[in-house]
């Protein structure tokens, strides 16, 4: 099987997807003879052509608003955001129209977009390229939410987030494209040619929207976590030689409910990790969701482990970041409680 990183990953996704439908267009800032930032659409335009992979004018508003109207007339875009940071202008077009057309035609019309946006931080990009917006789209009807934390959980989900007929809000952790970064910053990124996950099947497959995986079994502590958090969580159940059960969500909206009730149930404790501030974060729904559905099983009070309250600190990079050292205390809480 091929190896690759979570760029590789996402590049054959659409490459395939293209091949595949002729309806399948790719265009986002410098995405075409560039190939993007991150070079996820490299080589796309010279294989598909301008007509099917093409550059834009900086107006995020003008991307996703030009994609609704695209969908509308039945093609499929899958439209970059170059940093999740810069999709704030775009954010009534996503919300007020993409959200909701399926809604407003009664079922007569449909948004298969893709919205591909690299998140998080852990790269020294400061305040405006380091954000993790993902609790903005999971408040709204209409949308899904996709974080994947490894270059084959991203092949899959993506391939069927574009063949969704509704719109996909794809999050790209960027501090994973190259390696499963676990958060020691001190230490040598294992790249995914080395790691398991960065197996990834050449052809089509795609893995279901709303079903999360267990990525360490354990009947300790159960941590939920998603994006580049689930290898933070795994480094510091590995630190800390606790028993726990790591789920990674992969989709959060649609959420996998079942799957936390059981482990939860299982476990009797819960640790929430995510990148994202901590107020109104996502985390915030899951515990609210596993003391309406686990109450009577918990045995301590759930932990949640965060941003600060604070844009995305430059200078503080590594305090900001959700570490395993972090991570690891609340643990420590959790299981002493």
């Amino acid at each position: 099987m091929a190896r690759m990183t979570m760029i590789e990953a996402v590049r054959s996704a659409m490459d395939i997807s293209m091949a595949r439908d002729d309806d399948v267009v790719v265009f986002g800032e410098d995405v075409g003879y560039f190939g993007g930032v991150f070079r996820c659409t490299q080589g796309l335009q010279a294989k598909y052509g301008k007509t099917r992979c093409f550059d834009t004018p900086i107006s995020e508003s003008g991307i996703v608003g030009t994609a609704i109207g695209m969908a509308a007339y039945g093609l499929k875009p899958c439209v970059e955001i170059q940093f999740a940071d810069y999709m704030y202008p775009a954010y009534d077009q996503i919300t007020q129209e993409a959200a909701r057309i399926r809604y407003r035609s009664n079922g007569d019309f449909t948004c298969p977009i893709v919205l591909r946006m690299p998140t998080g931080g852990g790269i020294f990009g400061g305040q405006t390229h380091s954000q993790s917006p993902e609790a903005l789209f999971t408040h709204v009807c209409g949308l899904k939410v996709v974080v994947p934390s490894n270059p084959y959980d991203a092949k899959g989900l993506l391939i069927a987030a574009i063949e969704d007929p509704d719109p996909v809000m794809f999050l790209e952790p960027k501090r994973l494209y190259n390696g499963p970064f676990d958060g020691h910053h001190e230490r040598p990124v294992t790249p995914w040619s080395k790691h398991e996950l960065g197996e990834v099947p050449e052809d089509h497959y795609a893995i279901p929207i709303g079903k999360a995986e267990i990525r360490r079994a354990g009947t300790g502590v159960t941590v939920i976590a998603y994006g580049t958090m689930v290898h933070v969580a795994l480094a510091a159940v590995e630190d800390t030689g606790v028993d726990a059960e790591v789920i990674d969500l992969r989709s959060l909206l649609p959420l996998d409910l079942d799957t936390i009730v059981q482990s939860v149930s299982k476990t009797g404790r819960c640790v929430v990790v995510h990148e994202a501030t901590l107020t109104s974060g996502f985390g915030a729904e899951i515990v609210s969701l596993i003391q309406e559905h686990c109450f009577y099983h918990l045995e301590a009070p759930i932990v949640r482990v965060a941003g600060w309250d604070t844009p995305y600190p430059h200078a503080q990079e590594w305090d900001y970041f959700p570490g395993p050292a972090r991570v690891g205390r609340a643990l420590r809480e959790v299981m002493e409680a």
